[in-house]
């Protein structure tokens, strides 16, 4: 069988080994062979890719510079040389940009606590002043110790008849003022002996009025008995008075033995403030107990 001039050829396969290829002939030449021009085809295939390649490379090698030039760019500004508009802290976003901690944080409807109760209220008002009374209460136990002194406690009086408890001007104060109750109690130490006396009022107003009105004149009587001899009923003693509350407390201190009180005998002044202090503090604590009840019944 012939293909044209030339003879007879075997058919040539790209994909078989030791096969040939037919000589070249121009596409559409007229010739009755019809076999394509192998070897033009990967002569214009092989052109194509290389100016492929040749742009790629071209393009890359371009892209590099771009990169390069915008890391120069981006060292420069960081680095301070440029405006200060340019410098990385104009670059963050404004503060009210930025998403704080708390934007994120769960919220919760704002509460608030009752304001604290009082003590004072609970020992300023008959009406409040709710918790049994007595003068072992207020003076508990058998000794009292203020710092390093100790004192024993002596005997104790209560009465409902206030001005019997006194004497000079006090009578008439704690009666005008409406006093409901005087209870008092004896402490000594060595030859000195105190005697605290503590009047009771409807309210915080009447205690104050009853301590503005007492003079220097307004004495407490003093209180023996049980082992404690006489004292301060004809000797010079040293008197206080003060006021907390609804309750005003009094002292008159002296000797056992009657001596008068001078400024030289310090010893009966410590004794007279060590008994008053601490009839302060037992008139305070009542209303802080009753305070702290009150809070924990809601």
């Amino acid at each position: 069988m012939s293909f044209g001039q030339g003879g007879p050829q075997s058919q040539w396969d790209p994909w078989k080994p030791q096969s040939q290829q037919p000589s070249q002939q121009p596409w559409n030449s007229g010739q009755a062979d019809n076999t394509p021009d192998w070897a033009a085809l990967a002569e214009a295939s092989e052109a194509r890719a290389k100016r492929r390649r040749l742009l790629f490379i071209g393009g890359g090698a371009l892209a590099t510079v771009a990169i390069a030039t915008a890391v120069a760019v981006a060292v420069v500004s960081a680095n301070g040389s440029g405006p200060a508009s340019d410098g990385p802290s104009s670059r963050l976003p404004a503060t009210a940009d930025i998403p704080s901690a708390s934007a994120t944080a769960p919220s919760f409807a704002p509460t608030s606590a009752p304001p604290p109760l009082d003590p004072k209220d609970f020992v300023s008002s008959v009406k409040k002043d709710k918790a049994p009374l007595g003068p072992d209460l207020l003076f508990p136990g058998t000794q009292l110790t203020m710092g390093e002194t100790v004192y024993k406690k002596g005997p104790t009086a209560d009465t409902r008849t206030c001005g019997s408890a006194a004497q000079k001007t006090l009578p008439k104060v704690l009666t005008d003022n409406g006093c409901t109750r005087m209870m008092r109690v004896t402490y000594t130490q060595g030859d000195v002996a105190v005697t605290v006396g503590v009047a009771v009022f409807d309210t915080e107003a009447q205690a104050a009025k009853a301590k503005q009105q007492a003079d220097e004149r307004s004495i407490i009587r003093s209180l023996s008995g049980g082992g404690v001899k006489s004292f301060c009923t004809g000797a010079v003693c040293r008197s206080t008075t003060n006021s907390y509350g609804r309750y005003a407390y009094f002292t008159v201190a002296g000797f056992t033995d009657g001596k008068d009180v001078t400024e030289k005998t310090t010893e009966v002044f410590k004794a007279g403030d060590d008994l008053a202090e601490f009839a302060f503090r037992q008139i305070r604590r009542r209303g802080e107990a009753q305070a702290s009840a009150a809070a924990e019944a809601g």
